[in-house]
Order: C-alpha cells, then sequence, then structure tokens
C-alpha cells in the first residue's frame, strides 16, 4: 500500500531549486519531489518538538511560577562557569 500524494504548486527561492537539482544529479535524492517531501518532513518534525518544548515549559511555568530574565541570567553565568573550554591541539 503506498501513501497518497498531494500535488501542490509553489514559489522557491532559485538557490534552493539549484540545491535540490543538485542533489537528484548527485543520487542524494531520487527526485525533485522526494527531496521537497524530506524538507517539509523535517520541518514538520521540528514544529512539533517546538511545541512540545513549550508545553513542557508552560507546565513547568505553572507549577513553579514564571522563570525570571535575572533566573536566566543566573542560569548562562553558571553554565559558563561550569563549561569545560576544549581547544585544538598546537601543531608545531
Amino acid at each position: 500500500m503506498s501513501v497518497r500524494k498531494g500535488r501542490i504548486t509553489v514559489t522557491v527561492d532559485r538557490e534552493l531549486v539549484e540545491a535540490a537539482n543538485k542533489a537528484v544529479a548527485s543520487g542524494r535524492a531520487s527526485s525533485l519531489s522526494t527531496w521537497v517531501n524530506a524538507a517539509l518532513a523535517e520541518r514538520a518534525a521540528h514544529e512539533r518538538r517546538l511545541r512540545g518544548i513549550q508545553q513542557v515549559l508552560a507546565d513547568y511555568e505553572a507549577k513553579f511560577g514564571v522563570i525570571t530574565e535575572a533566573e536566566l541570567v543566573a542560569q548562562q553565568r553558571a553554565d559558563r562557569r561550569a563549561a569545560i573550554v576544549v581547544q585544538p591541539r598546537k601543531t608545531s
């Protein structure tokens, strides 16, 4: 059984069309439609994750109160203090 597809007409930046055509030409996508479908699927998944994060934040704030700007700044400072700085090895 195959998934039913819908046909749409869209206007897309020329550079994106060129990138899609290069993906098809190089074998990274089987067709322009496949490439666009994958991009839309990635965007839809991204949007679902954002909604999930928003819900978690809303639930947290409902239980513990609104996170203030001062709390965000304090956490950012604490994160910076706890960070491990990794630098590349120097070559001679």
